[in-house]
């Protein structure tokens, strides 16, 4: 078995989810779940099927962050994993609901952070054994770091 990092790239300013599922109505399902969410969020969800004629099956209502989606998929090569590349909103106004979407098993992430991917190859196919998100802390937050999270939570809009 080879283990390796695979770096996945996405547009700047955009954010990702990627998980596990089963189940080739996973496109349809994500896509549901994203677009009821908010009537501006944009997005593109890609799915690795994982048997029958293993494609990488999309959908969206943006051509370039379901492209991205796509990409991702195929560089990971891994069955029954997806991705969600996302603007115009962030990972915590739709991973409950993803979470809570039947054909999905579990999430890796959920950033807007470089994200590399922990990949397993066997014989039989690849599989992802987990995510290196951003990078590992440099320190520990002060009085000064407390207040300018305060205040980066009041410009997105996540505080009064």
């Amino acid at each position: 078995m080879e283990i390796r990092t695979v770096p996945i790239g996405f547009p700047e300013g955009a954010n990702i989810i990627l998980g596990q599922s089963h189940f080739i109505k996973t496109v349809e399902d994500l896509y549901e779940v994203m677009v009821t969410s908010s009537p501006s969020i944009k997005f593109g969800v890609a799915f690795a099927e994982a048997s029958g004629p293993c494609l990488v099956r999309h959908d969206g209502n943006d051509d370039e962050l379901e492209a991205a989606a796509v990409t991702i998929m195929r560089d990971l090569g891994a069955g029954h994993t997806f991705a969600i590349v996302m603007t115009d909103g962030f990972p915590i106004n739709v991973l409950n609901a993803v979470k809570a979407c039947q054909e999905v098993c579990g999430i890796y992430c959920a950033t807007a952070n470089p994200v590399e991917v922990i990949l397993a190859e066997s014989p039989q196919g690849k599989g992802i054994l987990g995510v290196i998100d951003g990078s590992g802390p440099a320190g520990v937050e002060g009085e000064e770091d407390i207040a300018k999270r305060g205040e980066f939570l009041r410009v997105i809009g996540y505080k009064r």
